[in-house]
């Protein structure tokens, strides 16, 4: 048991821990069908004092004899991040022991920290899990020469870090990828986008990825969409959708860009949604 108190749930015998990786830099200026001004204001009245930090969070799912990660982090990629595995130790986790990574999707935040500085797994007894369209859309030489110029070291991160893992790489199309946690397919933000729902003893939690980049804008106004969005209107329609059911649902979620606290609940407001924190639970 660690002395450091991670943002922690408890569903039946899962415990899923926010494990912080550090953040990445951006701007409000990356959102669209926005006005700055509007964004700026939205982040201040929220009490948010820098607009141009984004957190990153990964997940951490033991239990049933499994260590589990949903992502890895940046891994120091252009500055960002790169606490994952310090973290993980802090929690008592060595990398060594992770024996499963699903990823959401293969942005660099998110595949970086597979990837030590010599090219080198970080988890040598993991096998990576990812959807066979993500995978697919970052292997195709034809995305790669339509690519902005910005973009194109992405594709680089993604394959370096699948290659890296390609003995012990499993795809999947939706459905259960383990006991008690399933694949639910979220497109836009990249082709094979993916949330993964967690039930045990009754207990339901969503890992929902990067349905928000800025919760206190994108929450609020499903309709602003980022840069990073390769279909910034199915990206949207998307994320009108998943609020819309976990509101509904009462469904607790875990989000890389949601903040620190790593986990939360969304609520109707009037005709908008709101969000509430829930903090640290050891329940």
């Amino acid at each position: 048991m660690t002395n450091i108190a991670f943002p922690s749930q408890q569903l039946g015998d899962l415990t899923i821990t926010a494990i912080s990786d550090g953040y990445l830099n951006a701007g409000l200026d990356l959102l669209s069908n926005i006005d700055p001004a509007d964004a700026s204001r939205m982040q201040e009245s929220a009490g948010v004092n820098d607009s141009t930090s984004i957190h990153i969070n990964c997940y951490l799912v033991r239990g049933g004899s499994r260590t589990v990660l949903i992502d890895a982090g940046a891994g120091g990629f252009r500055q960002w991040g790169g606490r994952l595995t310090a973290n993980l130790a802090l929690a008592g986790v060595q990398p060594s022991e992770v024996d499963m990574i699903l990823l959401t999707h293969a942005h660099p935040d998110h595949v970086g920290g597979l990837v030590d500085a010599s090219g080198e797994a970080v988890f040598p007894n993991a096998e990576l899990v990812v959807h066979n369209r993500e995978i697919a859309f970052w292997r195709d030489d034809g995305n790669l020469s339509r690519a902005p110029e910005r973009a194109r070291g992405n594709f680089l991160v993604a394959r370096q870090a699948l290659d890296c893992y390609r003995d012990r790489l499993r795809t999947f199309d939706a459905g259960e990828v383990l006991p008690a946690v399933t694949a639910m397919p979220l497109p836009g933000h990249t082709a094979g986008h993916t949330g993964y729902r967690l039930d045990s003893a009754g207990k339901n939690l969503l890992v929902w990825a990067d349905i928000v980049h800025f919760p206190r804008i994108q929450i609020p106004r499903p309709d602003v969409s980022i840069a990073f969005d390769q279909d910034s209107h199915l990206a949207a329609a998307t994320r009108s959708r998943l609020l819309d059911l976990v509101s509904s649902e009462r469904l607790l979620i875990a989000g890389m860009h949601l903040g620190e606290l790593g986990f939360a609940r969304i609520e109707r407001r009037g005709g908008s949604y709101g969000v509430t924190y829930e903090g640290l639970s050891r329940g």
